[in-house]
């Protein structure tokens, strides 16, 4: 698991930065309706984010996080995985996240971030749309490069990006030729599941294919270390976050 059910992000509120926020249903092209949560920023920049939670779908830190995003003037989107199988409502902690995750698929999984951006594009006005996600919504978010949708980024916390997945998504550095958009791709140095030869293979990829890109590694960072818990490693978390803003902020790394 990618948090404790307790966690949530590492980032200080801002009052009054969020105009509004809301649980919504979207519908994906295959008719999959699936649980999402909408913050729209009081003062929008233009830019906009679709987030791709960790194992556990649509859990409360993702909810923030989108409001965290909201107060900076970024537009946000959390999308829940398990509507084909769970259907929509809040599961609470006790939710078998692990008899769910092997039956979403990567066709299910694109359909439904496809469903997201069209909502957030035709809802929010957003100009500069980017993907940002979390241990296996961070190596989806890797693959959203290759969707079709015109990010201007991606952004992944501690994605696996190589080797086989649970649900058949291809690893991210096997088809970084086909990526679209420049790329975020941030580590922990101490990740026990995500190891640095993994890290430089991605990146290796990612250069030999001509692909805009910083892979940053938070040296005696763990898995999930940007969690509000997780105060040994508040510095790092900080730094990501200033990383993040910027490359909303600016589109380039």
């Amino acid at each position: 698991m990618c948090f404790d059910h307790d966690s949530r992000p590492p980032i200080t509120p801002i009052a009054g930065g969020a105009l509004d926020s809301q649980e919504i249903a979207l519908e994906a092209a295959d008719g999959n309706r699936f649980a999402a949560f909408a913050a729209r920023a009081a003062v929008p920049t233009g830019g906009g984010i679709v987030i791709l939670p960790d194992v556990r779908g649509l859990h409360a830190y993702y909810r923030e996080l989108a409001l965290r995003f909201a107060e900076h003037g970024i537009d946000a989107i959390a999308i829940d995985y398990f509507g084909r199988t769970a259907g929509i409502g809040d599961r609470g902690p006790d939710f078998a996240w692990q008899e769910h995750v092997p039956l979403t698929t990567f066709d299910g999984l694109r359909a439904d971030v496809v469903a997201a951006a069209a909502h957030l594009r035709e809802t929010a006005g957003v100009e500069r749309l980017f993907a940002a996600g979390f241990c296996m919504g961070g190596r989806l978010t890797f693959l959203t490069a290759t969707f079709g949708l015109d990010l201007a980024g991606v952004i992944g916390f501690y994605g696996w990006p190589t080797g086989a997945s649970r649900n058949g998504t291809p690893a991210p550095a096997d088809v970084a030729d086909t990526f679209a958009c420049p790329v975020l791709a941030i580590f922990g140095g101490a990740d026990e599941g995500i190891g640095p030869d993994a890290v430089a293979a991605f990146e290796a990829a990612l250069a030999a294919a001509g692909v805009s890109h910083r892979v940053t590694v938070y040296e005696n960072a763990p898995h999930s270390f940007f969690d509000r818990k997780a105060t040994d490693y508040a510095d790092a978390s900080a730094k990501a976050w200033d990383e993040v803003l910027g490359f909303i902020e600016t589109g380039t790394l």
